[in-house]
């Protein structure tokens, strides 16, 4: 068994189908197919099952899975080694996030650390649901909750504010906002329920708001609504620099607080590529959090 084979076995394993395993691989699905009917006549062993859903493992495949990532990682931490002694980093990493700290914490971020390592290439994955590392949709993955389960490292990087926020055109002509229970008279711009994927994200329910007139399951769209107009949304600090034109309201009645955590594979501690883009990352996304938060100005408030 070769590493070849091996890189074969994990897209299938990750993608659970031939195709989307020979867009990862840039092979065809037919190559993908032969290479793994090779590798289980060479094992003697059914690797997956096939059924409508796709490829999944059998029990053997499960096994194998593990060895195979211990490989890959043993494969990615020597080239990184060689690479790595000039200090200066390369290679591919893919980093997944919220759609909020996708638009408006890691262009900044990242284009600092790309500049610092111009070998280094980055991928921001922006996903409005939970991302799947075990699959390598993504190498590192900024949520907003940390994971149960997997064979993960979860790093908290750094807490976050939220607050009510409407723009000050809807403000000089709607009705007085002075207590959270007037609310009631004001059109909501939140997320679509069933599609919060997060309980963290869940924020109007805890305020008895079960009636959202205007929703998006993306926080820019949210912005775009509640900045024409549309009525008053609940709006992440560090996004008020890039909206001049909102104002937050019954800041003393509600603040929330949430936090960033930074999720890695277990394993990949271990290869210097994607341990010093954990850290650089960390550090770059708690600085740039601090540096927008900081730029609300106290005006930016109406209670």
């Amino acid at each position: 068994m070769d590493w070849d084979d091996l890189k074969v076995f994990l897209a299938v394993a990750r993608d659970e189908s031939l195709s989307r395993a020979g867009k990862t691989l840039r092979r065809d699905a037919a190559t993908v197919g032969r290479r793994v009917s090779k590798l289980e006549t060479d094992l003697n062993t059914r690797l997956f099952m096939k059924s409508p859903q796709g490829y999944a493992l059998t029990e053997a495949g499960s096994r194998l899975l593990a060895h195979a990532e211990r490989a890959e990682q043993a494969v990615l931490s020597g080239a990184d080694e060689l690479k790595g002694q000039s200090g200066q980093l390369s290679g591919q990493v893919r980093i997944g996030a919220t759609d909020g700290c996708a638009s408006y914490i890691l262009p900044q971020v990242c284009a600092r650390i790309q500049r610092e390592h111009p070998e280094l290439e980055l991928q921001i994955v922006a996903l409005p649901r939970v991302i799947n590392l075990s699959k390598r949709e993504a190498d590192m993955a900024i949520t907003v909750s940390p994971p149960q389960a997997g064979r993960l490292t979860v790093q908290r990087v750094t807490d976050y504010h939220l607050h009510l926020a409407a723009s000050g055109e809807y403000l000089r002509d709607a009705p007085p906002l002075e207590r959270l229970e007037d609310l009631k008279g004001h059109p909501i711009v939140g997320y679509i329920q069933d599609m919060i994927f997060y309980p963290e994200l869940d924020f109007l329910t805890k305020l008895g708001i079960d009636r959202v007139q205007l929703a998006s399951n993306l926080v820019a769209v949210q912005l775009g609504m509640v900045r024409e107009g549309g009525g008053v949304g609940i709006t992440h600090d560090f996004i008020l620099p890039f909206a001049p034109d909102l104002r937050r309201v019954l800041k003393d009645a509600l603040s929330i607080t949430r936090s960033f955590y930074l999720v890695r594979h277990e394993g990949d501690a271990r290869v210097e590529r994607f341990h010093r883009v954990a850290e650089e990352l960390a550090q770059g996304i708690r600085d740039e959090v601090a540096r927008l938060e900081g730029l609300v100005p106290p005006n930016a408030s109406r209670l």
